[in-house]
């Protein structure tokens, strides 16, 4: 082995105290130091165990050897040089740094066979899914860093639907090969593709055989970076793109550094995520940008009771100064949740025509607590549905509307009382401050909906300036409060509360040509003081029927 002298500089993330001031309630958090991995300067270059460029060797015996045997003298760098290397999956090991020179393309395989199927995890649960592109577990001191491009080769694994693309692009894709959906909206790879989204769960058998995910296993997409139980990781500098399933997922990892990272996808990429954090703990993702076809940058816990069962939540972590230009979230956390999530910073961050701009969701059954979440210091800019979206009623669809789904609702079926009594499947959202945050064009302002046996409670935003076609709706929350908020809604009445308590408003300006200013309904309400509302009084204000004009404080 071959030494060298490698300079790294990985940045140090000091312990950060932060207050997050809920309407009823004030509460701190400290995050602490991100602990960063360190690696000797000893250098192997994939070429010296047979990697050869140009794309068309399949390289993924050599390049593994070359990670083994640079863990197992101690760790290092293994270089990849500039070029084009083809590969199957790499599994990454403990003390190793996989650099990418700049000019190099790290090409994973279309070939399907080249992917074997492994236990795994998707969207919350552990199952079978073919083994990821990169992937490594139980190890500690890994890194992905350079200024190269990993390619997932993602094209060959996703379903395309016709919707998302022009005449001459689907009749490009139909030549291509593969097998349309019945009724030939949807292109598949393969028939075995097609099969599995036919399954009860899509891709999921409960009780399944090996023979019987076998079937399916064209549909069994990976991430293309599976990071499980890892310690001290960092991701610096690499351009991740084109991935089957989601992008970059490290999952119950401690100690996570994203840093200068460029992460791609198709905007049409199903299922095609930027990064999603699932039940991890200790974290930064800093200077980073996203271009991707679903949630940019995402926070998990796990799904349902498997992931009340481990009951790890992702926590202590800060996204500062990173880019969302496309996807259906800027910054999410959920659906997927169950575990918890808590002790959460994000600033400084833009989004360019995300569908949502700050996305918050879940649904019945998820169980687990968000809490204690500040965000501070959002631009945005042209984005198709809510700048701000807290939803209970998550149901899986994009939050626009296509072609396909034209007449279905965008949540679930609102059943008021149909659990009428919260248990440990009822899900959270509490704690949050959102601060300085501008948005010029959204189709809605501001969106809260909580479920009617377990409300959004204390939710803060302060200096807050929105142009939206709508304003703010805010229904089954409660300890919710408005200061220094400019909307300017194009049409309806510019704030409407249902079934909202705890309500308070300082400095708050309603723009919009609607003579009423103010919505209040439903029989829970309760404690609606609008006298900080600019104009709020008279009959500018209606208050529907089951309303007691004494639980409303006008000006």
């Amino acid at each position: 082995m071959k030494k060298v002298t490698v300079l790294f500089f990985f940045g140090l993330m000091l312990s950060v105290s932060v207050q997050v001031v809920g309407q009823a309630n004030v509460s701190s958090f400290t995050l602490p130091k991100v602990e960063q991995p360190t690696f000797k300067a000893d250098t192997v270059k994939i070429t010296s165990f047979g990697a050869a460029k140009g794309g068309l060797v399949l390289n993924t015996v050599a390049i593994n050897k070359a990670i083994e045997a640079c863990s197992s003298s101690g760790g290092g760098v293994v270089l990849v040089p500039k070029g084009m290397w083809l590969t199957g999956p790499i599994t990454l090991k403990s003390n190793v740094n996989l650099h990418l020179q700049a000019g190099a393309v790290l090409q994973f395989s279309s070939n399907f066979d080249d992917y074997p199927l492994v236990m795994s995890y998707f969207e919350g649960w552990e199952t079978i899914r073919c083994q990821s592109p990169i992937s490594a577990k139980k190890q500690e001191n890994v890194a992905i860093t350079g200024s190269g491009i990993i390619d997932g080769a993602g094209q060959a694994w996703r379903p395309v639907k016709k919707s998302k693309l022009t005449s001459e692009q689907w009749k490009t894709l139909v030549s291509s090969g593969g097998i349309l959906s019945t009724d030939k909206s949807t292109w598949y790879p393969s028939e075995k593709s097609l099969l599995g989204q036919n399954t009860t769960i899509q891709g999921y058998i409960k009780g399944g055989s090996m023979q019987e995910y076998e079937k399916i296993k064209d549909y069994l997409r990976p991430n293309m970076v599976s990071l499980v139980e890892c310690r001290n990781v960092l991701l610096e500098g690499v351009t991740f793109q084109n991935s089957p399933a989601w992008n970059l997922h490290p999952l119950m990892c401690e100690n996570l550094t994203i840093n200068k990272v460029n992460v791609r996808n198709p905007w049409y990429a199903q299922n095609g995520d930027g990064v999603d954090i699932e039940s991890c703990k200790n974290g930064v993702v800093t200077n980073s940008t996203f271009d991707v076809g679903d949630d940019g940058i995402c926070i998990k816990s796990g799904k349902d009771e498997e992931g009340r069962k481990r009951g790890m939540p992702t926590e202590n972590f800060r996204i500062e100064n990173c880019v969302v230009y496309h996807g259906h979230g800027g910054f999410v956390i959920g659906s997927e949740m169950s575990g918890g999530v808590r002790n959460i910073i994000v600033k400084k961050c833009t989004f360019l025509g995300t569908d949502i701009g700050l996305r918050f969701k879940t649904t019945r059954g998820r169980g687990g607590v968000v809490e204690n979440i500040l965000v501070d210091g959002i631009n945005m800019t042209n984005i198709p549905a809510e700048a701000i979206n807290f939803s209970m009623y998550y149901m899986g669809k994009s939050p626009i509307a296509e072609p396909e789904d034209e007449g279905k609702t965008q949540t679930t079926v609102k059943e008021v009382g149909a659990n009428p009594v919260a248990d440990e499947s009822t899900p959270q959202f509490k704690n949050f401050t959102i601060r300085n945050v501008s948005c010029k064009g959204a189709q809605q302002a501001i969106y809260l909906e909580g479920l009617p046996e377990m409300s959004i409670k204390g939710i803060s935003f302060d200096g807050i300036t929105i142009e939206a076609q709508k304003g703010i709706i805010c229904i089954e929350a409660e300890d919710i409060s408005f200061s220094n908020v400019t909307i300017k809604a194009a049409k309806g009445v510019p704030m409407e509360m249902v079934n909202a308590r705890g309500i308070k408003t300082s400095k708050v300006e309603l723009l919009s040509s609607s003579l009423i200013k103010v919505s209040v309904a439903g029989a829970a309400t309760k404690s609606i003081n609008l006298s900080g509302v600019k104009g709020a009084e008279g009959a500018s204000v209606k208050i529907g029927d089951g309303v007691s004009q004494s639980e409303i404080v006008k000006k």
